[in-house]
């Protein structure tokens, strides 16, 4: 039988039909990580080698089963080259960075894969200072790959080793003292953070409240610089307040500028672990609702999770966080979350896999037509990745629908599937990847590729977008294949005729059309022409000639040509 809903005196047990089953016993709060979150303290022996077995093991496990974090106590560690491969996580379990030291480095690097960076996804590291040997740490990576709240005592080196082609990225809430170097990193976005210095830029590289960030200057060198961030509240995370796991909850700030934990203690709130289902895989969406409806935040361990029912966050200021890369699989079409419309949920860090079965949505939040005013406590939603494809068969119509006021999409990837098993034009059909219908949504760091239709649709009013990367779908099998009424192409960003306020920072689309290469896109964007819908730095690029853009947005911008990959830009618009 179904777990039941809430078990509070007084509170209505709601949902399901077994709801009007007698109550079962509370769920227990707290409890261990799981087999795969692994713990290390200074004292812990053979560091070193455990990292490296795991590395071995998910280097090349693109789409493979393993889902590993390393959480790292308090203190300083020495000697170490902490490799990241695939779906695994490290993270220090202090309150501020500075708590865990690490004489190393934390590397992502791409001699698996010939040393192309550009499939580097689905790793992170959080909350450490690092030290690195040499004075600069590698991290090459590609989308899904967040550097967040990490304290580099030297320089960052975003590249492969050998320079190779790369694809990436997102660092927020971060220190570097020396210099970022991105080398042939296309695309990047730097959120609140301080740089010491930051080297050259490929096609778009955009900053937001970033100390030390270089000049505006897009196109030429293509620097998109905000002094601040509008609005902006960092991700939840572990740590060890002595021997007890809370759960640090930043608080929102606007026009933020630099770290949140640069001087002194971080603001914010604290729950302990008890306040959290600790979910380990295997579990049923309805008992996480029934965690939920009872209370509980979801702490998800690393795993992979098939859901039967939408986990229904209901409760305000609830939070779903995941470890490691905890996966979600809706079977049977269902959609995997979905959020009430209401105050403060946060969700962060985990993946949202596609089923075998068409999903109409993948993550709701806020029900059609949601209108309560969320701008003094909004939803946020941050290293939600989702993914149609690659590992198996997937399918969805649209990945996530945004219908709460004020939400804040910080850092996702909605990806179908380029390459991989179950990939095909129509074997992984999903059409649209992001549509916002709330007003007042912010998102940053968007990164949305290869819908068979618009890759982001943007109905509400007054949305703000700072960073967008997207590439058109590969596997377009000709013209008439994504022909959007008398227009060539979908657009790969369409604000909807209705929209009267709009405005949008670092903005680029790439095509790359291997299965027809005559293919042509009368844009990469579209939206109303009027004086409140603003664009800045926006982008088209082919890549090789394969297919070609005849305006960067609406009739505005020159087309691409010929095989050189060279953008066409736009400064302005209108």
């Amino acid at each position: 039988m179904a777990a039941t809903a809430a078990t509070v005196p007084g509170l209505l047990a709601l949902g399901s039909p077994a709801s009007a089953a007698p109550a079962a016993d509370p769920l227990p709060g707290g409890g261990d990580l799981g087999p795969n979150v692994i713990v290390f303290d200074p004292a812990t022996s053979g560091i070193q080698a455990r990292l490296d077995e795991i590395f071995k093991q998910q280097e090349s496990a693109q789409f493979g089963t393993g889902r590993y974090a390393f959480l790292f106590k308090p203190g300083t560690y020495s000697g170490l080259n902490a490799q990241l491969g695939f779906y695994t996580s490290i993270a220090g379990l202090g309150l501020s960075p500075d708590d865990t030291s690490i004489n190393g480095d934390v590397t992502v690097d791409a001699g698996w894969f010939n040393g192309n960076a550009t499939q580097n996804f689905w790793r992170s590291a959080e909350n450490l200072a690092l030290t690195p040997v040499n004075g600069t740490n590698r991290w090459a990576v590609a989308q899904a790959a967040p550097f967040r709240r990490m304290h580099v005592r030297g320089g960052l080196n975003l590249a492969p080793d050998g320079y190779g082609w790369a694809s990436g990225g997102y660092i927020a809430d971060s220190r570097i003292d020396g210099t970022v170097a991105p080398y042939s990193q296309q695309q990047w976005y730097t959120r609140d953070s301080s740089v010491g210095g930051w080297t050259n830029a490929v096609w778009n590289m955009v900053f937001s409240g970033v100390e030390g960030a270089p000049a505006q200057s897009f196109p030429d060198p293509p620097y998109t610089t905000l002094d601040t961030t509008p609005v902006s509240r960092e991700k939840p995370f572990l740590y060890l307040d002595g021997s007890d796991y809370k759960v640090f909850l930043p608080e929102k700030r606007t026009d933020a500028r630099g770290t949140t934990w640069g001087s002194g203690t971080p603001r914010g709130t604290s729950l302990a672990l008890t306040q959290f289902y600790v979910a380990k895989p295997g579990v049923t969406a309805a008992t996480l609702n029934a965690a939920l409806d009872q209370g509980l935040n979801v702490l998800l361990t690393p795993g992979i999770y098939h859901l039967d029912a939408a986990i229904d966050v209901k409760r305000a200021n609830a939070v779903v966080l995941g470890l490691g890369y905890a996966t979600l699989i809706p079977d049977n079409g269902v959609t995997a979350v979905k959020v009430a419309d209401v105050d403060g949920v946060r969700l962060a860090g985990f993946l949202i896999d596609a089923g075998a079965v068409n999903s109409q949505t993948l993550l709701e939040v806020g029900p059609s037509g949601a209108s309560a005013d969320h701008s003094a406590n909004p939803i946020t939603v941050q290293d939600v990745f989702v993914r149609i494809g690659g590992a198996g068969p997937g399918k969805a119509t649209t990945s996530i629908v945004v219908n709460s006021r004020h939400t804040i999409i910080d850092h996702t990837w909605v990806w179908r599937a380029d390459h991989g098993d179950g990939v095909g034009w129509e074997t992984n059909r999903a059409d649209y990847g992001v549509r916002v219908d709330g007003d007042d949504v912010l998102a940053t760091g968007l990164f949305v590729e290869h819908f068979n239709k618009y890759d982001v649709y943007w109905a509400g009013q007054r949305g703000r977008t700072i960073f967008f990367q997207n590439e058109k779908a590969y596997d377009a099998p000709n013209q008439a294949a994504v022909q959007d009424g008398n227009v060539k192409g979908f657009a790969a960003y369409k604000v909807a005729d209705s929209v009267t306020t709009h405005e949008g920072w670092g903005l680029g689309s790439y095509c790359n059309y291997t299965s027809d290469n005559t293919i042509r896109q009368d844009h990469g964007f579209a939206a109303p022409n009027t004086s409140g819908v603003k664009f800045h730095d926006l982008l088209v690029v082919s890549l090789g000639g394969q297919g070609q853009y005849e305006h960067v947005i609406n009739d505005t911008g020159a087309a691409t040509s010929g095989t050189s990959t060279v953008p066409s830009t736009v400064v302005s618009y209108p």
